[in-house]
């Protein structure tokens, strides 16, 4: 056997195998987590004055000189029309002011005993804004469950 069949035959076993390996190991995609709501936090959007280049289109008319022929029984006839033309560039003129946003927004969660373990108290959990507004609807101390952005805050 050469090393090309070789290959051919053992590629696919790999990759059946890697596959398997990689779903037993990942068990259910499902992320959520569940506890009791403690409390909540607002981080607002943070921006700042910033300038940068103002671009604009500008455009140059002019016409060109087109050179037409036809040829009808033998005889080649040759014309000239002048065609309009426009060429446009982009060029910076001047500055704008635009508000740069340096802190994305975030809703985040606190929750006591995460997943019913007694010992994990005051877990702080970002969600979406979805999510933060269910948990302000839900009382302080309720059960809560949800599947958050990342963990921390």
């Amino acid at each position: 056997m050469t090393f090309t069949a070789r290959t051919a035959l053992v590629a696919p076993i790999a990759v059946a195998l890697l596959v398997s390996a990689l779903s037993a190991c990942s068990g259910s995609t499902d992320n959520s987590v569940s506890g009791l709501r403690d409390d909540l936090r607002f981080v607002p959007k943070k921006t700042v004055r910033d300038t940068r280049p103002r671009m604009v289109e500008q455009c140059t008319t002019g016409t060109k000189r087109v050179r037409h022929t036809s040829t009808s029984q033998g005889k080649t006839r040759t014309w000239y029309t002048t065609e309009p033309t426009r060429s446009c560039t982009t060029v910076q003129k001047g500055k704008e002011s635009y508000d740069r946003v340096t802190r994305q927004p975030r809703w985040c969660v606190e929750l006591d005993n995460v997943d019913g373990n007694a010992n994990k108290d005051d877990v702080w959990f970002e969600v979406d804004a979805s999510t933060y507004s269910t948990a302000a609807d839900t009382r302080e101390g309720r059960q809560l469950s949800f599947t958050p952005l990342r963990a921390g805050c």
